[in-house]
């Protein structure tokens, strides 16, 4: 009886009945009490989004890997302190984390959100030493600005690791012996493999192994021994991925009701029959999204500035003026341009990836379109994907033989591979994550340009991705490319609109292009994807805040980080809107809390800093503009701010060197040469001052604030009726109504001289 009742709930696991699997699994623990069966009917739990059953399940259990999943369900309850002490037990100081580098790499999250940066780090290595193929602990390490080099991690060392691991995975198997009835837990449906042909197999295998995202409030993690047989023997169902919502596609068919959960292809049940290693863990729960993208605000009111400043949003323009001029194809603020950027994303045209995309057919996996493509590593032999069986024993202890040896076989998802097979894979798998890890690393790094050169080394076949799209996305963003930003992940929507990835930095990119249709679109779309993402939500605030509705975009950012508190890039959005709203004292809260997630988030030290440089706080507003540099050397907009908060401390040099350096990062930038004039006029070279803004002129005609500060000047040099020319024109270009005020006063006082003007 427990025996069936053992296989049903587990069969209903991989068929995603949860509710039958939780019902079945308390028959099972009623009939049959044990701390195994517990940890069953946990993982039906988990599975179902409910880690709060889970915990209160496991709480108090003294296996390891109850000790795991009840940590699980601590993090995913945000009780990090339980977390932490379920995994390492005060009372065993000794103990081995269990589930090896799954365990070790939550415990380093659990170190990253409690503030323990160092051990963290550590811990993330010691999981990647376990498994180098464990690709979220490489990223956690480089967004802690932690991570070595690509091609050292993901090298010969971690190719040894890999035969090292096989090779005890042969000499601890009894025999290698692959039974019918483990067939049929290969195949996703139930036939023989002689029924199917390579090449269904090779598309099932191809549609299934691509990872689906989980929802950041209630994916789970199970492993190793939530599912072990009674019997002791190897589990089938090692772990299970909770599926996210499938998005609505971009046709005239309605989108799906809002679902938590929904499994657009069903699942790999090459995963899920995967062996049951302690390393197999579900990262996406774990792991906090990373977003931190500078609010390139425009051009704000410093200490004695003569205009106002409009929001310290998300632009590097001086007004809003720039981004209708960016969409109507005028010369100026586009930010670098795009020739040369389009050859990252192939011409001028949305050819080559574009064009795929958008002759998918409805449904079908954009990996099933490359299955002819240089597939050379597939996980079933060419003979008709039988697998072969072997009698041969277990190896001892201490063989040394490598598992290239002629003749050895290794069962992987219930394959047997000869060694060889499965060294040229592990090979072209760690190729692979170089040139992907190089490129996470340096964009982690805000080497963009560097970033988009290495991931242009990919195949095709990759490069077209969803994950790489956004990546390219997020790097021309940080360049502030809008276009070729928008371009790129408008190619990763279509490619996978299932996927949430970025879309929120999507929704930042559109705001900066005042692209409002555009931006309405996607945030109602990410909402009927997954009303319960917090990138739906960011998109969705994003679009109040572009129409000037900041109560309501304010409410849509606070709803994003109800749904995932470690979402960095919410409370920074959160800071922006308290901002613009004047209630600097929330603001304040909102950047500290993303900067308590991800010290890292360099928006956040800019969004401090901006608040206090509007308070006229010149030294805090210095020493936080300085912190986002450290982090973000390349960004021209930090480097302008700076500058202005130095030159608000008479440190006068030291500004027009940052100012120049601002210029350099970023031609097409006005900023920068504002203040550079700006800090010219303070210092009476008003020569230059004219000739920095005669330049600015090209970039941008239309700046109004512009040509009121060339009005100011000539009225220092007593030059009246150029002054009044200049603040004519100003006047003309419509200002807000704050700098209207402002330039009429400055008419108004023009022939008055300006001791007596200061004396006023």
């Amino acid at each position: 009886m427990e025996a069936i009742l053992t296989d049903c709930v587990r069969n209903s696991l991989r068929h995603f009945m949860y509710k039958n699997a939780i019902f079945l699994c308390e028959r099972l623990c009623a009939e049959f009490p044990s701390e195994i069966n517990l940890q069953l009917l946990a993982a039906c739990y988990l599975q179902n989004n409910q880690g709060y059953s889970a915990y209160h399940i496991l709480k108090g259990t003294q296996m390891a890997q109850s000790r795991y999943m009840f940590a699980v369900s601590c993090f995913q309850m945000d009780l990090l302190n339980e977390a932490e002490a379920a995994l390492c037990p005060a009372n065993e100081p000794n103990a081995e984390i269990p589930n090896g580098a799954a365990g070790h790499y939550l415990l380093g999250l659990i170190y990253r959100y409690t503030d323990r940066r160092k051990t963290a780090i550590h811990h993330f290595k010691l999981a990647l030493g376990i498994d180098p193929l464990l690709w979220a602990a490489y990223e956690e390490l480089c967004t802690l600005d932690a991570a070595d080099e690509a091609t050292t991690v993901f090298g010969e060392v971690a190719a040894l690791s890999i035969q090292k691991q096989y090779l005890d995975h042969v000499s601890s198997s009894p025999n290698l012996h692959t039974s019918s009835e483990d067939r049929n837990l290969v195949t996703s449906q139930n036939f023989s493999s002689e029924d199917i042909s390579p090449r269904q197999l090779k598309n099932m295998q191809s549609n299934n192994l691509r990872d689906v995202p989980s929802n950041y409030h209630g994916a789970s993690v199970l492993s190793g021994g939530a599912t072990q047989p009674l019997n002791g023997g190897t589990s089938n169902v090692p772990f299970y991925n909770t599926p996210s919502p499938m998005a609505s596609q971009l046709s005239g068919v309605a989108p799906p009701p809002p679902c938590r959960n929904v499994q657009p292809n069903g699942p790999n049940l090459n995963t899920l029959n995967a062996d049951s290693s302690p390393k197999s863990i579900l990262n996406s729960t774990l792991q906090a999204p990373r977003r931190k993208f500078v609010d390139e605000g425009k051009l704000r009111k410093i200490s004695g500035r003569l205009f106002a400043d409009s929001g310290p949003r998300r632009s590097t323009r001086l007004a809003g003026d720039a981004g209708a001029n960016i969409n109507a194809g005028a010369t100026t603020v586009a930010g670098n341009g795009v020739n040369n950027s389009s050859k990252y994303l192939g011409g001028s045209k949305p050819s080559s990836v574009s064009l795929r995309s958008v002759t998918l057919r409805k449904g079908q996996s954009w990996s099933n379109e490359n299955i002819e493509e240089g597939m050379r590593n597939e996980a079933f032999d060419d003979s008709r994907a039988s697998i072969s069986s072997t009698t041969s024993g277990s190896l001892p202890s201490g063989d040394t033989r490598s598992l290239e040896q002629d003749g050895e076989t290794i069962p992987i998802c219930g394959v047997a591979l000869s060694g060889s097979r499965v060294m040229t894979g592990a090979s072209e798998i760690l190729g692979l994550l170089r040139i992907l890890g190089e490129g996470y690393r340096l964009s982690c790094k805000y080497r963009c340009q560097d970033a988009l050169d290495v991931y242009l080394k990919l195949p095709h076949k990759h490069y077209s991705t969803g994950w790489v799209l956004s990546q390219v996305g997020k790097a021309y963003f940080e360049l502030v490319d809008y276009l070729e930003a928008d371009r790129a992940f408008s190619l990763a929507h279509r490619v996978s609109p299932y996927s949430l990835e970025g879309m929120d930095i999507y929704s930042t990119v559109l705001y900066h292009l005042k692209e409002d249709m555009k931006l309405s679109y996607l945030a109602q779309e990410l909402i009927s994807t997954d009303r319960l993402a917090s990138q739906s939500w960011c998109a969705m605030g994003n679009c109040y805040s572009l129409q000037k509705d900041h109560e309501t975009a304010l409410k849509n950012f606070q709803r994003a980080v109800q749904l995932n508190s470690r979402f960095a890039y919410a409370h920074t959005l959160c800071g922006h809107e308290y901002v613009a709203l004047e209630d600097f004292e929330n603001g304040l809260r909102s950047y500290q809390s993303a900067l308590r997630i991800d010290a890292r988030h360099y928006n956040s030290w800019y969004g401090l800093g901006m608040i206090f440089l509007r308070q006229e706080k010149f030294e805090f507003a210095e020493h936080h503009f300085h912190r986002a540099f450290l982090i973000n050397p390349r960004s021209s907009v930090i480097m302008s701010y700076l500058g202005a908060a130095l030159h608000a401390l008479k440190r006068s040099e030291e500004a027009l060197m940052m100012m120049e350096r601002a210029i350099l990062a970023d031609k097409k930038n006005p900023l920068p040469m504002y203040e550079k004039a700006h800090i010219l006029m303070s210092l009476e070279k008003f020569d230059e001052a004219l000739e920095v803004l005669e330049e600015l002129k090209e970039y941008a005609p239309h700046e109004s604030s512009v040509y009121a500060l060339m009005g100011k000047i000539y009225k220092q040099r007593n030059m009246h009726e150029k002054a009044m020319l200049h603040f004519g024109i100003a006047l003309d270009l419509k200002p807000s109504a704050t700098d209207v005020a402002l330039i009429k006063a400055a008419i108004e006082k023009l022939l008055v001289p300006d001791e007596i003007e200061d004396n006023l």
